[in-house]
């Protein structure tokens, strides 16, 4: 038992360290969704930075809707799916750093 540990120990850290991190996941996403590169990375540090692990499970929800194309949805649908979530703080959070970062780039 007291030789278990440490190999548990040990296998669980090494499993922390080879986990995709959540901006990551986001990132890589939003770029299969059609989303430029840069536009991406800037979206996914933003809202990773501002959502909750809950809201942005939520979040990545909305890829499951339906079997509309990310890419050829409007935006109007996309920010009636985003509001059909029920969290103000989403759709906030989203359209915010949607705007900026294609600001930005």
């Amino acid at each position: 038992m007291r030789t278990l540990f440490p190999l548990l120990a040990t296998a669980l850290l090494l499993s922390a360290c080879t986990t995709v991190s959540p901006e990551t996941r986001i990132r890589t996403k939003l770029v299969e969704a059609g989303l430029d590169r840069d536009v991406a990375a800037c979206m996914a540090e933003r809202l990773v930075d501002r959502l909750s692990m809950n809201q942005l499970r939520k979040l990545s929800s909305l890829s499951k809707l339906g079997n509309a194309d990310m890419r050829t949805m409007t935006v109007e649908e996309f920010f009636h799916r985003t509001r059909a979530l029920g969290d103000p703080k989403i759709l906030r959070v989203v359209t915010k750093a949607g705007i900026g970062c294609a600001i930005a780039a």
